[in-house]
């Protein structure tokens, strides 16, 4: 494999190579039906042999990273959501090794994993990739997977610090010293040594998606890329909220990314789009797993009110709550560069089945975005 560079710098890195202004990613693939919570027959499956295709099908066309959900237990419901999925680092060697351009990415939970372990393995696949592997670090999840680990989630605030902790560690690893001791609150490591260090000289993209105060604070002092909700109302909104989440990391002398996630349904025209996405997200909606996924989160109407409730569920129908984005390819451009507009870096995108609606995606869309100078044309 022909290696991007002899020693990545840590932008090469950030920027994922290239000089897209609107970075674009695919997300969910690692698991059955992806983010589709959906009974349609042609749902994506997820196994190793679509991933792996798809994979090469997103470097051939230009797509910037594949990112994917750290799942222990499937949400149940007629499909059993997301109750098959493939373990995040094995995962990630495989598509980096399979590939030229791409970067992938490692999903792990902080509290399930060691971080000399995590260091690790975060290395392994980023020599594999010759610096393409990424980090994608979750401080928290649902309290029955945690069970399966014998692991009892931490107070929200414990939790944070114990994440801090976590990463410092990680980073110590990666760091230039063979040994270093490291002494915490909750983690001790005496003469700890980890080799090699990640590729080229510079470390790992480090990505985090902490919807409250303390997750947005520790992804401003560790992240290079936060994952945020966007904004439904305004460009204007949007820029506000970029803006403050970029002040806070340079009065800390860092500079970060926003990101946020979305689902696309792409046809020729507007009506086959809305269409489509109604039949796939509405009346053939696998709603006994969506009211399994607001029972986990302890949604109820009774707690959000009856409007509420009935929005957010519908909302999760939708690819787990990412912004619809609905229509013909004209729209669909538009609809992308209203995002880069309001400060987003970039967007990991699902579909109902990645394969299938990636090529016309890339046939369309991409160039219309290229014509924007958003993107720029892949590299020979």
């Amino acid at each position: 494999m022909t290696m991007h560079t002899p020693a990545p710098t840590q932008a090469n890195r950030n920027t994922f190579y290239g000089q897209n202004k609107l970075i674009i990613g695919l997300f969910g693939a690692n698991c059955s039906s992806g983010r589709a919570v959906t009974l349609v027959e042609e749902r994506w499956g997820g196994s190793w042999r679509e991933g792996k295709e798809l994979a090469r099908m997103a470097d051939e066309v230009g797509i910037d990273f594949m990112l994917p959900i750290g799942r222990w237990k499937g949400y149940g419901g007629d499909t059993d959501y997301q109750g098959a999925t493939l373990e995040t680092f094995n995962w990630a060697s495989g598509l980096l090794a399979s590939t030229k351009r791409i970067t992938v990415f490692g999903t792990i939970h902080a509290p399930l994993f060691n971080p000399i372990m995590a260091a690790k393995m975060c290395v392994t696949a980023d020599h594999i990739g010759e610096g393409r592997f990424g980090l994608n670090i979750v401080c928290g999840w649902n309290e029955g997977e945690f069970e399966m680990f014998g692991v009892s989630q931490r107070d929200h605030d414990n939790r944070y610090k114990y994440a801090q902790e976590w990463i410092d560690v990680v980073k110590m690893a990666w760091g230039p010293n063979d040994d270093f001791n490291y002494d915490g609150e909750f983690l001790h490591h005496h003469m700890s040594r980890s080799k090699p260090k990640p590729w080229g000289g510079s470390r790992p993209v480090i990505m985090n998606a902490g919807a409250s105060d303390d997750g947005k604070a520790f992804a401003v002092r560790n992240c290079d890329a936060f994952f945020t909700q966007a904004t439904r109302d305004s460009v204007e909104s949007m820029q506000v909220r970029v803006r403050d989440i970029k002040a806070d990391a340079r009065k800390l002398g860092r500079e970060m990314e926003i990101y946020t996630v979305g689902v696309v349904t792409c046809r020729p025209t507007m009506k086959e789009a809305q269409d489509y996405y109604h039949y796939a997200a509405t009346e053939r909606a696998d709603w006994s797993a969506v009211d399994s996924i607001m029972a986990i989160k302890g949604l109820t109407p009774e707690n959000m009110g009856k409007e509420a409730f009935e929005l957010r569920r519908t909302q999760f129908a939708n690819g787990m709550g990412g912004l619809p984005i609905i229509g013909d390819p004209d729209h669909v451009a538009d609809q992308l560069a209203r995002l880069a507009e309001g400060g987003l870096r970039g967007i990991a995108l699902s579909m109902v089945n990645y394969a299938r609606e990636l090529p016309y995606f890339a046939q369309e869309v991409l160039p219309r975005l290229e014509k924007r100078g958003l993107r720029t044309p892949i590299r020979a």
